[in-house]
């Protein structure tokens, strides 16, 4: 396990804890970023959640002019198809792998965790999941795009390949096009993962639409979980 455990926000919904959410955000922001989406989830208490909401390192971002920001890895290309920064992402890989093995230290094993994101970080979550050698409940990818894809078949493990994963995309993103979202969901499809596509009328964000669809997503997910 990787030494240094990412400092993170953890909000609790119901008690005893039986399932956890380990959602990474995006570039430029922080564990706070979804902090406040949990209530609107429409979440029943009774799933006993612990969301983990953990920050970024520091880092220097080179599309950003090299001003240094909360960043799961460097970005050096405005297409983000070309040129990824593979020692950045596989480091944050790795401290999300600690996270889930911490999750499992607290009694919650990785079939009842889904791992989520948003952004930079969903392209993580996805990265980690698709690798895993755990089971998982579920994994949430927001407005993403597939991280060193010519890798991706030699590397994953098959094991999440039933596991559900929702992804969803705003029609009018600026900052990753929608294009980049549908390649991703094709990708993963082709491969034979299941895929759930949702596409919002929406820029690089959430909508409550979608937070609502996302609520019943993780529903779905744990309600699977044998008690």
């Amino acid at each position: 396990m990787v030494q240094d455990i990412l400092p993170s926000v953890t909000v609790l919904l119901g008690s005893p804890v039986k399932h956890s959410v380990i959602w990474l955000h995006g570039l430029g922001a922080d564990g706070h970023d979804f902090e406040s989406v949990v209530p609107m989830l429409g979440l029943d208490p009774s799933l006993g959640l612990r969301f983990v909401f953990p920050h970024a390192p520091q880092i220097a971002v080179t599309l950003n002019g090299g001003m240094v920001m909360p960043a799961w890895y460097d970005i050096t290309d405005i297409d983000l198809v070309r040129r990824h920064d593979e020692d950045g992402i596989r480091r944050s890989a790795e401290q999300v792998v600690a996270l889930i093995e911490r999750e499992e230290e607290r009694g919650v094993p990785a079939e009842r965790l889904v791992l989520a994101g948003f952004s930079q970080g969903a392209a993580i979550a996805l990265h980690v999941a698709l690798r895993l050698d755990k089971k998982l409940a579920g994994i949430l990818a927001l407005s993403t795009y597939l991280l060193l894809e010519a890798s991706l078949e030699e590397e994953r493990s098959l094991v999440n390949l039933e596991t559900p994963i929702f992804q969803a995309h705003g029609s009018e993103d600026p900052m990753i096009p929608q294009e980049r979202g549908e390649a991703c969901r094709d990708k993963l499809s082709a491969l034979g993962y299941s895929v759930s596509w949702h596409s919002y009328p929406m820029q690089h964000q959430v909508c409550p639409e979608e937070i609502e669809e996302i609520g019943r997503f993780l529903t779905a997910c744990f309600a699977t979980c044998v008690d």
